[in-house]
């Protein structure tokens, strides 16, 4: 009889591909961190947490991300290489086990005027194609409804070599969407004239007003040099050819003091030079002057559709292109459902798929045609998230900058999901969190710290949430802080009335806000409570609004610049030591010559990645040998901007001696208050995170001379144990007699409020009234909405 098959029951050996199962980060030294040295898994969430400054970003963004985007960019041929960014290798010894990294981070979306939230998705492209199919008239190819291309038409001879035969005449023409009174920006500008120049002067007197047109300039000698007009005759004097050739004349090549140049009248040079620009990249005189002479009114061609009256015309159902894209995001997903027609099946499955993730992404009450400069910080990254959401990427690393920025509470849960549904798809999901609720989901947790700047930097600990609360860390303390509600509450001083308010999606808003308390405006992600707080409440005098608009700076740039701090401090050097403060400037007169005080110097390497070294003749101190000799308090101008604002704020205060410098001491003292005290005076603003920029940016708002505060999301970017710190710093603002209104979706800040304005109940058009006004200790005994449901579970109501 024969024996019987056995089989072996064991599991084979597993296979060596499968074994290289983490991220190992050995040696990591880029900006605070210390020889930082971690192993992350793979295919799971690992939050990164710490307070702020501790690192996170550091070892997540500029080390981790950098270094595989650095890598991939090297698959490349070096001509494509010529074309990406070229970052240098982070300071780190060992990257083992990285992949495919993709950040989506917090960077707002570009502020070009064409920018919208449909371009900057694949929405606006599908429906585009959608209407070139199935519109009716047909008008044209799908670039026929979109309003950054235009119409052209051209004809001319091109020469081919065919036999005899060598000149062919050929016309091209291509239809596109754009709007040609407009081009496309849905607004067209009005030019103030009597902004650009003082009619009663002559050229040669000074008469342009214009930032960069001063006499001797070349923009000015352009203009009083050319030849169109007598320079020296007052402008009110001018025939109306002459004026005509001063404003509106078409560009023309002449020579100007023996230089080719080209002359084109004052309106349309300002209108290429300075109107083209995004409003918040100009430089702040810039600003002010477009501010004062251009109104900005909506086309009246398009009436602010930005397309031309072809692609108007054109309907689907009924429904125009424009109309599509300025209805609300969820009410277009439901139309494109109600879309039955199979020759475009496939591209109406992908149309709503893409529309119904805007919704699950919390982001339903957009529209297609928002600019995509207008969006907040933490929208930006949810719109960015979409791309990914129903990607067949795998085995890809998805880097996070605090996801939940701007969600409120009642969102995070909804946030949470989709970071799980990644990972689980097999992703390395890492996220840089302070939120409590995020943390809690994390498989693997990284605790930075122990506090910020120099002091941080290092791994506090490394493991599971549970272990992360017992760990006694700065962040395991402070991981199940709760505020209290106040027992009593402050009485207002008076009230700011607000009457039919209607920007945006406020459905005839009336409320009466408060004065000389705190006041926390709340509400679900698109409720209306910007619309509110920045749109209704006048920004005159006595209105100081700090609003999440990103501070753009170079790599010069840094704090002291930007507060205004450096201007005392470089008086005070030059005082003690009797020669011009223009020598303490990096920018100015005191700059090392060979790095012309940026304290590096960069390399292009041509076909290779470019470098950048320390400037060996300052070794990176940014200013000139001789500038060095100069002292203050023992201390030279590298020492002073290499100081952390709290060493500052002691060495320039009363106890400084010679360095005793009040001006500078002001200006430390408000760094220190908005809990920005471990920052470096002289750290390029380039290194700053989202929410230190919008932190610097409160400190140098609060010497306005204001009596109303308005400030949206404060609490952005900070740890839970500096949340504590802000309140003190809005107490303190409302006891000295200032009244503070806070658009918050921080519990702690609304349990802390003497009053509370609750806007919704949903985004969008299901938002823009207020549901519930009175106390919070009142919101959490009525629990009547989403708001006063999360607040009474937070403070165990």
């Amino acid at each position: 009889m024969p024996r019987a098959k056995t089989t072996d029951t064991r599991a084979p050996a597993p296979h060596v591909a499968d074994s290289h199962d983490l991220i190992r980060v050995h040696g990591a030294r880029e900006n605070n961190l210390k020889d930082v040295g971690i192993e992350i898994p793979k295919r799971r969430l690992t939050v990164f947490t710490g307070v702020s400054g501790s690192g996170k970003s550091s070892l997540v963004f500029d080390t981790i991300a950098a270094e595989s985007q650095r890598l991939i960019n090297e698959t490349y041929s070096a001509f494509v290489q010529g074309f990406m960014p070229t970052p240098a290798r982070p300071e780190v010894d060992v990257l083992d086990g990285l992949t495919t990294v993709i950040s989506v981070d917090q960077q707002r979306m570009g502020g070009d005027p064409r920018s919208t939230v449909g371009t900057v998705t694949d929405a606006n492209a599908m429906l585009r194609i959608l209407f070139s199919r199935l519109g009716e008239p047909h008008i044209g190819p799908p670039s026929a409804y979109a309003f950054n291309v235009p119409s052209v038409r051209a004809s001319g001879a091109i020469t081919v070599e065919r036999g005899a035969r060598k000149a062919v005449r050929a016309t091209f023409s291509r239809t596109g969407g754009m709007c040609p009174r407009c081009e496309g920006r849905g607004a067209v500008t009005d030019l103030d004239v009597a902004q650009l120049y003082d009619d009663s002067k002559s050229l040669s007197e000074g008469a342009l007003t214009v930032p960069g047109y001063k006499a001797g300039g070349w923009n000015h000698r352009l203009y009083s040099e050319s030849g169109f007009y007598d320079a020296d005759k007052p402008i009110r004097k001018f025939t109306k050819r002459e004026l005509h050739d001063f404003l509106h004349r078409e560009p023309t090549r002449m020579k100007i003091a023996g230089i080719n140049m080209t002359y084109e009248g004052l309106i349309p040079r300002i209108q290429k030079s300075m109107l083209a620009k995004d409003r918040e990249g100009m430089q702040p005189h810039i600003r002010e002057f477009v501010d004062r002479a251009v109104t900005f009114t909506t086309c009246p061609d398009c009436d602010g559709t930005r397309l031309g009256e072809g692609a108007r015309s054109s309907k689907v159902a009924g429904i125009g292109i424009a109309d599509a894209c300025a209805m609300q995001i969820s009410d277009l997903a439901e139309w494109v459902r109600g879309l039955d027609e199979p020759s475009v099946g496939p591209l109406l499955d992908r149309l709503r798929h893409s529309l119904d993730a805007f919704s699950e992404i919390g982001l339903g009450y957009l529209a297609l045609d928002r600019p995509a400069g207008t969006l907040s910080g933490g929208e930006a990254q949810r719109v960015k998230m979409i791309r990914h959401l129903g990607s067949p990427l795998t085995d890809v690393t998805y880097v996070f900058d605090e996801p939940t920025t701007g969600l409120h509470p009642h969102d995070i849960r909804r946030m949470n999901d989709l970071l799980l549904r990644l990972r689980d798809k097999g992703n390395t999901v890492l996220v840089v969190e302070h939120e409590p609720e995020t943390i809690a989901i994390a498989d693997h947790v990284v605790d930075l710290g122990p506090g910020a700047g120099t002091e941080g930097g290092t791994v506090c600990f490394e493991g599971t949430v549970e272990g992360l609360r017992a760990g006694g860390t700065v962040t395991g303390r402070h991981l199940d802080d709760r505020t209290a509600l106040k027992e009593t509450v402050r009485k207002p001083t008076g009230a700011l009335p607000i009457r039919g308010a209607t920007v945006h999606n406020l459905r005839g808003v009336d409320v009466d806000i408060p004065l000389g308390v705190l006041v926390a405006v709340t509400g679900v992600a698109g409720s209306g409570k910007s619309s509110l707080v920045h749109g209704s409440i006048p920004a005159g005098e006595g209105v100081v609004s700090v609003d999440q608009t990103p501070i753009r700076g170079s790599r010069r740039s840094n704090p002291a610049t930007y507060t205004g701090l450096l201007d005392p401090i470089r008086k005070a050097f030059a005082k003690a030591n009797d020669v011009k403060p223009a020598l303490f400037s990096a920018n100015s007169e005191g700059a090392c010559p060979t790095c012309n005080g940026a304290g590096v110097v960069y390399t292009d390497l041509a076909m290779m990645a470019g470098v950048a070294t320390t400037c060996e003749d300052c070794e990176g101190k940014r200013f000139q040998a001789s500038v060095l000799e100069h002292r203050l308090g023992g201390r030279d101008i590298s020492e002073v901007l290499a100081m952390p604002v709290n060493e500052a704020e002691e060495f320039f205060g009363e106890g400084g001696g010679e360095a005793r410098t009040p001006a500078a001491h002001r200006i430390l003292r408000r760094l220190a208050d908005v809990g920005l005290g471990y920052l470096s005076l002289g750290q390029p603003l380039t290194t700053l995170s989202g929410g230190e920029r919008q932190r610097l940016k409160l400190a140098t708002h609060m010497a306005d001379k204001g009596g109303v505060y308005v400030l949206d999301e404060p609490t952005t970017g900070l740890h839970l144990a500096d949340v504590e710190q802000l309140l003190g710093l809005l107490d303190r603002l409302v006891d000295s007699g200032k009244s503070v209104i806070v658009v918050e979706h921080h519990q702690a800040v609304m349990a802390h409020a003497d009053w509370i304005i609750d806007l919704g109940p949903g985004a969008g058009h299901d938002g823009g009234t207020i549901v519930f006004e009175g106390t919070p200790a009142d919101l959490v005994a009525a629990r009547s909405t989403l708001t006063g449901e999360h607040l009474a579970a937070y403070v165990g109501g």
